[in-house]
């Protein structure tokens, strides 16, 4: 997949395209439907298949106080956008000054001169140019001025039968369930706050993950016996409800298959309370592993499932007692997560 941060990159000639418009926060479940089709439409018309989206995030140009934690950050969310099938993603870098475009500048430097649009693929609510004065219908009439077909596509939602047991009438009735709306990035968002991480999961369609580099942190881990990758502050993906979670604990820089390229995990997130501790923290403890030099390594954490809440632990051995308890169960987690029939790769991370 080509990966443009300008228009100066796009190489003279690319085209026609396929061309679609969005921030993907996460690249959820209803990212990838419409990705993944829209590739196959492409593929069928002889295009190429086009993702534009910026960064940073708008909302934290116009509205950083307000701006919700993004899912992912920009390395994750090319990867994710790559596995779609995208022939290329230009990711434009989003100024106030790029905001100042009207709609037909935006349209008649990035999608007709710039990436030769054939058809462009928005959602019924699209917003775009100055002011987000563009809409819809903006798009459709400027597509009648350029030359290209408007493709409008339609919100997406947890079908009735998502690979459960259910009979026609149990779907029928989960579809009435307030929790089965669209996919969406806020959706996903919420459920994460919430240390839902097994729910997220539904809606990303694979475990949310954080991305950072393992930096020095107190120590205490170790002495314990249960050694932690401490991520970076500035690590990259929303941090989760605090407490404890089973895990994966991924290191890019490894070559794939490499055994230890997946390790499981516990995770912690919290402020350690029985040290008093004051600062919000992410760390993975590798199960049964000491060995291991992470510091200045860039590792990405995966979370599986919530064990329980961050406790405060009246001394030492209760806490460890704990500790031991807690890594008993991740196995059990990491275990089924392994046998179910999702599908997992050779390390038993669920793919899906």
């Amino acid at each position: 997949m080509h990966r443009w941060t300008d228009l100066a990159d796009v190489p003279e000639g690319f085209g026609p395209s396929v061309v679609t418009i969005g921030n993907f926060d996460g690249v959820h479940r209803g990212h990838v439907g419409v990705l993944t089709r829209m590739v196959s439409d492409a593929r069928a018309a002889g295009a190429q298949a086009v993702a534009v989206t910026f960064s940073p995030h708008p909302q934290q140009v116009h509205r950083p106080e307000s701006a919700p934690p993004l899912l992912t950050g920009d390395v994750d969310r090319l990867e994710l956008l790559e596995q779609t099938g995208l022939d290329a993603v230009l990711m434009v870098e989003y100024t106030l000054e790029f905001a100042q475009q009207t709609a037909a500048e935006f349209v008649e430097r990035y999608l007709v001169h710039g990436l030769h649009a054939r058809t462009v693929v928005v959602g019924q609510d699209v917003r775009f140019g100055r002011g987000n004065a563009g809409d819809l219908g903006t798009m459709v009439e400027l597509g009648r001025r350029y030359g290209f077909d408007v493709e409008v596509i339609q919100d997406a939602a947890p079908d009735a039968d998502d690979g459960t047991d259910d009979t026609a009438a149990d779907g029928a009735a989960a579809l009435a369930d307030p929790l089965r709306r669209r996919w969406s990035s806020t959706w996903a968002r919420e459920l994460l706050v919430a240390g839902d991480v097994t729910q997220a999961a539904r809606v990303l369609g694979r475990p949310h993950r954080m991305r950072g580099v393992v930096v020095h942190g107190d120590a205490r881990g170790r002495e314990l016996g249960f050694p932690t990758a401490n991520l970076a502050p500035d690590a990259s993906g929303l941090v989760p409800a605090d407490g404890v979670y089973a895990g994966w604990l991924r290191r890019p820089a490894l070559p794939d298959g490499s055994p230890d390229a997946v390790l499981p995990a516990a995770v912690s997130v919290g402020t350690n309370p029985t040290f008093e501790g004051a600062s919000r923290r992410v760390e993975a403890y590798v199960l049964d592993r000491t060995d291991l030099d992470l510091y200045g390594e860039e590792v990405v954490v995966e979370f599986v499932e919530r064990l329980r809440a961050t406790l405060r632990f009246d001394g030492i051995d209760a806490l460890v007692e704990q500790m031991h308890a807690d890594v008993d169960r991740v196995r059990e987690v990491l275990a089924g997560a392994a046998g179910t029939t999702t599908p997992v790769d050779a390390a038993g991370r669920p793919t899906d």
